[in-house]
């Protein structure tokens, strides 16, 4: 039986192992460190499970013992499709390298550019990134990817069935042509077995496992039942895995629950907590924050059930899950193997259930297909459907549900609910006998000033004629505002208006009319000729003479 020390890894990685506590490599591991280690591109299919990580981080380790990384210029790059399995394969670094000097960063979305941008500056041997971050240091210009000697793509059928083809295409352009390139997948599709084929280089194909097949290790049920109604198939899926986690008792110590979209996972979340079960959910829209600590309290037994998307069915290893529940069968057959592959981990036993409606025969007949194995059914638990959500923990009654059924009714109804109760409320008012009143007359109340009518309004657009506007005139009230003369306010010496004062400044003068002032026909130029013809200025005396007949004019 082969040993890791049969391996030809650096001693500092296998005392790394050791302290590890593993002995002997799975199958994946003893047949791509060899060719890892002779410098070839590898491509390995695998199930989940069997130690894909371990397979490429250990020659890694020890192909980059030589060298030296630079500035912004890291020497390796693994992408993953999510941030937990880039976080996870950071981890396996840090157990596998401890003994060795070699540096590495983690780039992926939720965390400050910050802390990342001085990692990348002082030079890094492994870079673990997502896609979309990695792209963006790099255009932001604080990455370069020219020195990368190897290239990782782990989950490789899933980082191109999410999208990132354009991506994983420009990031692979931006790296050496002569750099080593790792596949590493579960499944591997025909069509993606092609585009594989652009990025790598006389690879080595690596398929230990019948492909999209599950371990054996991994005890299947499928659940099926109809629902009463269709819009009840919620609430009584909720009852059904409630009383499958029951019926498993003590054997189900920890389990992941998987749905189909976010937004059930929140509300199957609270469904289980409000029934008594320690649940945590999480999904991508959840803070990077609170999705490491969820995972952590998963991890150290502080959750025991974990209610998750797809997010966390590709790649994630946490050994000591026993129990897999498909709350919703998986659209994509592909994710089947994943989801129940976080079960039954290094040899452990592990249990998945599926619960599924006569809407998922579609799903289930394309994933039987894949697996090339009918799964097999189980019995529905008993009681599980024994009134629905009544017949587990009731809840607590609420003000509403005191409330009669024709009162909640009434509230609920629509408009014409509403006409009719105040139709009916009328003739409850004309049949009721009538109350003779006294009348009183009110007192009178001072004149109040009133805003002024339409009518108001336009009379005080007419012309100066009296004539008003004509209707069809739209315009008219602004042409009339136009065209009346505006008085502007006067302005002080700084430029700026000043406000008028409070006296009367008389009739502003139009036009002088025929009558015309005597005093502005004067002249007040005095001319004086000398003997030649010629104009010359006049003499003191002259002027002060002039000035006095003029006022003497003004006065009378």
């Amino acid at each position: 039986m082969t040993k890791f020390s049969d391996l030809a890894l650096d001693p500092r990685v296998l005392q790394a192992v050791a302290d590890a506590g593993y002995e002997t490599p799975t199958p994946i591991q003893a047949q791509a460190i060899p060719h890892a280690l002779a410098g070839r591109d590898v491509l390995g299919i695998a199930q989940t499970g069997t130690g894909k990580t371990a397979s490429f981080t250990l020659p890694m380790i020890t192909l980059l013992g030589q060298g030296r990384a630079k500035a912004r210029m890291p020497r390796s790059l693994v992408l993953c499709p999510t941030r937990e399995l880039a976080a996870q394969v950071a981890e396996n670094f840090e157990v596998y390298a401890k003994y060795t000097k070699l540096t590495k960063a983690l780039l992926i979305g939720g965390v400050a550019f910050g802390e990342q941008d001085k990692l990348i500056d002082r030079g890094v041997d492994v870079l673990i990134a997502t896609p979309g971050r990695l792209l963006d240091h790099h255009s932001r210009g604080k990455l370069l990817l020219t020195g990368v000697q190897i290239m990782v793509v782990d989950e490789a059928d899933r980082m191109l069935d999410m999208g990132f083809i354009p991506d994983i295409e420009k990031i692979f352009s931006l790296t050496p042509f002569t750099r080593q390139t790792f596949f590493y997948s579960a499944t591997m599709a025909p069509e993606i077995e092609r585009i594989t084929n652009t990025f790598l280089s006389s690879a080595v194909k690596i398929e230990v496992e019948r492909q999209n097949s599950a371990s054996a290790t991994i005890e299947q049920k499928l659940i099926q039942f109809t629902p009463s109604r269709k819009d009840k198939s919620f609430a009584e899926k909720r009852a059904v895995l409630r009383a499958l986690i029951r019926s498993e008792g003590d054997a189900c110590t920890n389990a992941i629950i998987f749905c189909n979209r976010k937004m059930d996972v929140d509300v199957l979340a609270k469904s289980l907590k409000q029934h008594g079960f320690n649940a945590a959910p999480i999904h991508g829209d959840l803070d990077q924050s609170l999705r490491t600590k969820t995972l952590d309290g998963f991890r150290d037994g502080s959750i025991r059930l974990l209610i998750a998307s797809d997010v966390a069915a590709r790649g994630l290893d946490i050994p000591a899950v026993s129990h897999v529940f498909n709350f919703d069968v998986p659209s994509h057959p592909e994710d089947y193997v994943h989801r129940i592959g976080r079960t039954g981990r290094a040899g452990r036993l592990g249990k998945a259930f599926t619960i599924a409606v006569p809407f998922d025969d579609k799903y289930l007949t394309h994933i039987e297909a894949l697996v090339k194995q009918p799964i097999p059914r189980g019995e529905l638990p008993e009681g599980a459907l024994n009134g629905g959500e009544s017949s587990l923990t009731p809840r607590p009654a609420t003000e509403e549900s005191e409330t009669p059924r024709t009162e909640r009714a009434r509230r609920t109804r629509g408009g014409r609910g509403r006409d009719k109760d105040a139709l009916q409320t009328a003739q409850t008012a004309v049949e009721a006998p009538a109350v003779t009143q006294v009348a009183v007359e009110p007192a009178a109340e001072p004149a109040r000033e009133r805003s002024p009518r339409r009518d108001d309004r336009r009379d005080d657009c007419r012309d100066d004629r009296g004539t008003e506007p004509r209707r069809d005139d739209r315009n008219a009230e602004r042409t009339y505002e136009r065209n009346e003369p505006r008085r502007e306010a006067p302005r002080d010496d700084r430029g700026g208006e000043r406000r008028y004062r409070d006296y009367d400044r008389g009739p502003s003068v139009i036009g002088m009319g025929d009558h015309m002032p005597e005093f502005l026909t004067r002249s007040f130029k005095i001319e004086t000729r000398t003997t030649e013809g010629e104009d010359q200025a006049p003499s003191p005396e002259a002027l002060a003479e002039a000035n006095a007949e003029n006022h003497s004019d003004l006065a009378s």
